[in-house]
């Protein structure tokens, strides 16, 4: 796609987008067969409903019809949330993640998986956790030392939080009963 094209369909599509509360993460635009695809990624603090892309799609395929950003050949279009696979790449990304756990590979070399406790404007706090047996220790990690990040999907998470919850909720009734 060149520059050109990519800047005309940004300039088109993100007020559309942003009018929504959305952010526009990516444009792409690839051959497949005889026509493209345009692929157009939105994202959000609270995430992106299926039925928030139906909409956006709808107004964004009216707007691409209205103008000639994708020229006479026929396209494809297609609105989507990022998937958790996504790197991380801008600030709002890592504050999305919070909590979460992430693989960072690291300018210095080598690479780190922690949870993230908290984002500001320098980087990130860290949860490393223990191995062996051994506590979790916390870490500050600058976003210049992050070469690439991802989110690390977690099969069990929900189950570990629902523990806490639950022992949490044990205290508090040992604690009324005391």
């Amino acid at each position: 796609m060149s520059t050109t094209q990519s800047e005309r369909l940004r300039g088109l599509l993100e007020p559309l987008v942003t009018t929504r509360g959305l952010d526009l993460e990516e444009i792409t635009v690839t051959p497949a067969g005889k026509r493209r695809v345009l692929r157009v990624v939105v994202d959000s603090a609270e995430g992106v409903e299926l039925d928030v892309c139906a909409e956006l799609s709808r107004s964004l395929s009216q707007a691409l019809d209205e103008s000639d950003t994708m020229g006479g050949a026929p396209y494809v279009l297609e609105v989507t949330s990022p998937g958790v696979d996504r790197p991380l790449t801008e600030r709002r990304h890592y504050e999305r993640a919070a909590g979460r756990l992430v693989k960072a590979q690291l300018h210095e070399g080598g690479e780190l998986v922690a949870r993230i406790t908290a984002v500001d404007e320098g980087g990130l706090d860290l949860e490393v956790p223990g191995v062996k047996g051994r506590k979790p220790t916390r870490r500050r990690l600058a976003f210049d030392e992050i070469a690439k990040a991802r989110v690390e999907v977690e099969f069990n998470r929900k189950a570990v939080q629902q523990a806490d919850e639950t022992s949490a909720a044990d205290d508090d009734e040992s604690q009324e009963e005391a």
